[in-house]
């Protein structure tokens, strides 16, 4: 094996030594390797993974190791994660409570993930994400999303564009929301504020709640994803693709928990529950969209 003298450590690590070094089991590092998600080189027909490529993608560093975070998912709230946390029977707590908020409690250590789908100039997230200065984690795409109105049987004939919500019953989310930040720059384009619209009294903190609110005859609309609209049998206008992510920490990431989940993100079952819902384009599953320093 080849070894950087001045350090005294293999510049090659095997399959046995990696697994050991990241506390998993040989045949998880194989997966990994096929998936894609570790660095590694393959010499004549051995697998050998560099040391040095491997300490940056765990993200060591000489500080002390911080605590374990707790098996929560956090931030913005996706009916096709919810449904992969539970079929996977990964263990995983959720707290839905908005894009922001999520990012604010991820970056305070309480929690192993976060879904974010933070609008920006020209992307989603990452600008973001990289302003809180966060380290030794990853934003790893989920699915791209098909989001527009949510519009009540009685109004699909009235409600066409932005513009059209004047006047209406509407269902929003709670500050720091992805889709409540969202909706405010679709107001301020469509030249509309607030005070056009009658904001009904409860607070929609997830997907599914803004759909129901349609559903139950509280609003007319809301800002949401075609996968509801059609759960729900309600009228939908698209208005953009939008990608979800989940921002995830790199210890983290070899958990149980989180190994379960992101190993059912590529089973046959996911893809077909997401052609089920509609909406949902997966291309960027899985995909890391950046890595912190």
């Amino acid at each position: 094996m080849h070894r950087d003298e001045d350090a005294g450590q293999p510049l090659f690590l095997t399959t046995r030594e990696v697994a050991e070094m990241l506390r998993i089991k040989e045949r998880k590092v194989y997966d990994l390797v096929a998936a894609g998600e570790i660095p590694f080189r393959r010499m004549t027909g051995k697998l050998l993974f560099p040391r040095a490529d491997i300490l940056a993608w765990i993200g060591e560093a000489p500080a002390a190791p911080t605590a374990e975070r707790p098996a929560v998912l956090t931030g913005s709230h996706d009916p096709l994660l919810d449904w992969a946390v539970r079929e996977s029977g990964a263990g995983l707590a959720t707290l839905w409570n908005g894009s922001l908020d999520g990012l604010e409690r991820f970056a305070a250590a309480e929690a192993a993930l976060a879904g974010l789908h933070v609008p920006e100039e020209d992307s989603w997230n990452i600008a973001t994400v990289a302003a809180r200065g966060l380290r030794d984690c990853v934003l790893i795409g989920w699915a791209k999303r098909t989001r527009g109105l949510l519009v009540s049987a009685q109004e699909r004939d009235r409600i066409g564009a932005i513009q059209d919500l004047k006047g209406k019953r509407v269902a929003l989310r709670q500050p720091g929301a992805g889709a409540a930040v969202l909706f405010d720059q679709l107001l301020r384009q469509a030249d509309l504020k607030r005070d056009h619209i009658h904001a009904v009294d409860s607070i929609a903190r997830t997907e599914t709640d803004a759909a129901a609110a349609i559903a139950a005859g509280e609003a007319d609309a809301a800002l949401g994803l075609e996968a509801m609209a059609r759960q729900f049998h309600l009228g939908f206008l698209p208005l953009l693709e939008e990608r979800f992510d989940l921002l995830i920490d790199r210890r983290a990431y070899f958990t149980e928990a989180v190994q379960k989940l992101m190993g059912f993100s590529r089973s046959e079952a996911l893809h077909a529950k997401a052609e089920l819902l509609g909406g949902y384009n997966l291309a960027c599953l899985g995909r890391v969209q950046w890595l912190s320093p």
